[in-house]
């Protein structure tokens, strides 16, 4: 009896690999901005979430949402990136030539 394939590690799949490191970015992006909302306290933001009986449900709220949106926002800007070139410094479109058009006034 012959193993059969091995199983693919997750990690080692390039698609699931490419989303988990912009996923993880987004992370970080939404705890950096979180922390930046309430270490500089716009609009008494802090002081509003604090003074509350649990600011743990109001933070992981916050938190929650900030990390869905740029989550998402980088891994649909690294899947759009996705076919775009290297060279994209190269102009391999073509040269441009300028034409007259006659124009009945």
């Amino acid at each position: 009896m012959q193993p059969g394939p091995r199983p693919r590690r997750l990690l080692q799949v390039p698609l699931f690999r490419l989303l988990a490191i912009n996923l993880a970015l987004g992370l970080g992006m939404a705890v950096v901005l979180v922390g930046g909302l309430l270490a500089l306290d716009p609009w008494g933001l802090r002081h509003l979430v604090f003074s509350d009986h649990s600011p743990g449900v109001a933070i992981g709220l916050l938190l929650g949402s900030f990390f869905v949106t740029f989550g998402s926002t980088a891994m649909g800007t690294a899947i759009m990136a996705l076919g775009g070139s290297d060279d994209d410094d190269d102009d391999s479109r073509g040269t441009r030539v300028h034409a007259r058009v006659k124009v009945r006034r």
